[in-house]
């Protein structure tokens, strides 16, 4: 898919840091009519990555439960542990 001419944006929050763009376009996938892109903006031609609505739907449940969250480490975090009191 060419997106060399896409209208990209990225959250008004974000900092010069650690940015994701997204970029929402006529497309097929799936069977969907459009598709969201997602890229890093440091690496602008770097890989994208193409979403249906319905992908990028459980993508944004999964950011907003913390199935991507990351310890001290940079390890994910165990959603099961999370819950659970400290010892």
């Amino acid at each position: 898919m060419d997106v060399t001419a896409a209208s990209w944006r990225k959250s008004s929050a974000s900092g010069a840091r650690d940015c994701v763009e997204i970029n929402i376009t006529e497309g097929s996938k799936e069977g969907s009519d459009h598709v969201i892109t997602m890229r890093d903006s440091k690496h602008p031609d770097g890989p994208t990555l193409v979403f249906t609505p319905a992908e990028w739907e459980a993508f944004v449940a999964g950011v907003r439960d913390g199935e991507f969250d990351l310890d001290e480490t940079g390890a994910l975090v165990d959603l099961d542990d999370r819950d659970q009191p400290a010892e």
